[in-house]
């Protein structure tokens, strides 16, 4: 139990496992996952490829269906919590319709959830603002570069304003410069909305920059090796990577993903 906060976590998991059943045999994918989100908290999930940090993103949406142990997402089901509309998700590829412009590609789940015209434009408005895309709605996706691309798939899961986004490495295929800059929107965009994100990553910089919250990761069966509550200020400028108090929760980082591998 979170002793911590008066309020229902946002996010709470309990003992979660997921098998995967494949023709080769069983797949454990996640082992005995506890995990309390509370709202407003950035919580990133690093680890090596395959350790479940993406399947526990896709458990929280409901696009995977644990095994065993409880999952909740604001007090209900993970799909009583996607019918209710709960999240935004933003995929490791953009996935923008490339006959639709920016503009249409953010009204699509508007227009899918019956959204009037008016609403859907002034949504649209709002939400280019937010990932300073103003004057873009326009343009076509291929008329942008990839950066302003994942900016625009990050406008599309604001558009319905859910209180979770969960973002599913949004940022590693772009180079180290773009990066860096869309590290800096993010958090200037999480300071102004408030909202709880889940973030999936390989990076332990992104990670430590980020987060309020990092949840380090085991190897296949996906286990939480280290849950680190992060020391570091809200306001945080790209040179703090260099200060002391980083580079101590990085090398904590590091020590956990080497602890989950020697568990192996």
């Amino acid at each position: 139990m979170n002793t911590e906060s008066t309020t229902q976590p946002v996010i709470e998991a309990r003992q979660l496992d997921l098998t995967f059943q494949t023709n080769d045999g069983p797949v454990h994918a996640l082992k005995d996952v506890n995990l309390t989100i509370d709202k407003g908290d950035f919580v990133s999930f690093i680890g090596p490829s395959g350790c479940g940090k993406t399947t526990f993103l896709r458990c929280i949406a409901a696009l995977e269906t644990p095994t065993g142990g409880a999952l909740t997402v604001n007090g209900m089901p993970p799909d009583e919590a996607r019918r209710n509309r709960a999240y935004g998700y933003v995929f490791q590829a953009a996935g923008l319709y490339p006959w639709r412009t920016i503009a249409k590609n953010i009204k699509l789940p508007l227009e899918i959830m019956g959204y009037s015209a008016a609403e859907q434009e002034e949504r649209v408005s709002k939400v280019l603002e937010l990932v300073d895309l103003e004057g873009f709605g326009g343009k076509f996706p291929w008329q942008l570069s990839g950066g302003m691309q994942q900016r625009a798939s990050i406008a599309r899961a604001l558009a319905f304003d859910a209180d979770i986004l969960l973002m599913d490495e949004p940022f590693g295929a772009l180079d180290e410069i773009v990066r860096d800059h869309l590290n800096e929107q993010l958090l200037a965009l999480w300071a102004r909305t408030g909202k709880t994100i889940g973030f999936v990553t390989h990076s332990i910089p992104e990670a430590v920059y980020l987060s309020t919250k990092i949840v380090v990761m085991s190897p296949r069966p996906g286990r939480i090796t280290d849950v680190i509550d992060s020391p570091l200020p809200k306001e945080r400028p790209l040179d703090i990577r260099d200060t002391p108090e980083f580079i101590e929760v990085a090398h904590r980082v590091r020590e956990g993903l080497r602890a989950g591998h020697s568990d192996e």
